[in-house]
């Protein structure tokens, strides 16, 4: 049985993970924690075959590390399907529980959980939901900032870390499957609008960056 404070670390590592090692630095600012802390723990993860750590070159998941990133990351997912399409769970009630919860539902729950839910593969967000097998659904996808005026995109998935923007969001209609399009472009840095449902909306461009379309 791994701890809870374990398992996080994995996820965050994973979630980090873009092609290169990740630093305790980053590690410790996702955690909220000191990065005395973070070395700690990476000691201890490496000592348990879950993680590869050399001194300045950040922190990587063994094959081991990266299976257990993924189940924790499975059943996150699967309750927030749940809490949210069942439940009614607005997105930050929504987040909390189910990272609560991650740490202690079984392998038979979470296979229930997913036959109930008509077996997902992507959450309320539009993340991909791993596969039991640790399979992750491809999201090849852009930033909605990608796309020029005219396009008309599908929305794929949404920035997962402020509940106030997923709310925004979803007042105006733009949630994972909808049809957007875009009216208007400013600068590199400016804001774009967008068409939703024959209504206009103007959204910043740090916002837009965070949401990921298809062409439509």
């Amino acid at each position: 049985m791994l701890s809870q404070a374990v398992e996080d670390y994995l996820k965050t590592i994973y979630k980090l993970h873009k092609g290169d090692s990740v630093s305790t630095n980053e590690i410790a600012r996702t955690l909220d924690v000191s990065s005395a802390s973070v070395t700690n723990m990476v000691k201890r993860l490496a000592k348990m075959g879950l993680v590869e750590h050399h001194s300045y070159q950040g922190v990587t998941l063994t094959t081991a590390g990266d299976k257990i990133a993924l189940e924790i990351i499975r059943h996150h997912r699967l309750l927030e399907t749940y809490l949210r399409e069942i439940m009614g769970y607005g997105w930050e009630e929504m987040h909390t529980e189910a990272e609560h919860l991650e740490h202690h539902i079984s392998e038979e729950f979470e296979d229930r959980l997913d036959r109930m839910l008509g077996f997902p593969t992507h959450d309320p967000h539009g993340d991909p939901i791993p596969s039991r097998e640790g399979i992750v659904p491809d999201m090849e996808s852009n930033p909605l900032t990608r796309f020029d005026s005219g396009d008309t995109v599908s929305i794929r998935r949404l920035p997962d870390t402020d509940p106030n923007e997923l709310t925004y969001l979803e007042s105006i209609g733009l949630l994972p499957d909808a049809k957007v399009q875009i009216i208007r472009k400013g600068d590199s840095k400016g804001p774009i609008t967008v068409r939703i449902d024959g209504t206009d909306h103007v959204l910043e461009f740090e916002t837009a960056d965070r949401v990921f379309c298809l062409p439509a």
